[in-house]
């Protein structure tokens, strides 16, 4: 396991990774992964930083893309977006779980029963998380209208879940959701 080195725990990074065979050959331009930085700038009140990765759907190139992010960027908070599906070519989750030491199936649960308000197929969806070293990995799919609903749905445990792994418990605001921390 990894533990941060000299990382400016005053700034969350926030590595961001689309997996997209055709997105990252050029075929289409990548609208999730810019979604995600947007919905995080609006719901971050403290100085974030971001690491973005557009990889194809490939276990071993979506394996690297978050253990550099872990590993070396030191990013407290990753999201992937896409390849969550049943597809042969979806291979997030396995990569995810490959990487991370716990994993967190609560996170897809969540995530599965919010969409389940807007689409039938929402079973269909593999989303997972996890943590590596001091890092908490999420999956989301790859639809930018999905990514925030699902977002909206796990969000109120992400700032404390950071701080359970070594992080500060960063400051949010949401007209949709509210941060919860138990009382101590």
């Amino acid at each position: 396991m990894t533990q941060q080195s000299g990382q400016n725990h005053d700034l969350l990074k926030i590595g961001v990774v689309t997996i997209s065979d055709r997105a990252s050959s050029g075929i289409y331009e990548d609208r999730s992964g810019p979604a995600l930085i947007e919905y995080f700038s609006e719901v971050f009140r403290s100085p974030i930083q971001f690491e973005k990765r557009l990889v194809a759907d490939e276990q071993r190139e979506i394996e690297a893309a978050l253990c550099d992010l872990a590993d070396i960027e030191e990013c407290g908070l990753i999201v992937t977006t896409g390849g969550t599906g049943p597809a042969p070519r979806d291979v997030t989750p396995e990569a995810t779980a490959a990487v991370c030491h716990k994993l967190l199936p609560g996170f897809g649960e969540q995530m599965r029963q919010v969409s389940l308000q807007y689409v039938p197929t929402a079973i269909l969806s593999r989303q997972t998380a996890g943590i590596r070293g001091m890092s908490l990995i999420i999956n989301l799919p790859g639809q930018p209208k999905a990514i925030r609903q699902c977002l909206d749905g796990v969000m109120p445990a992400v700032p404390y879940c950071l701080e359970l792994i070594g992080w500060p418990f960063p400051p949010t605001e949401s007209p949709v959701w509210q941060a919860f921390r138990p009382k101590k």
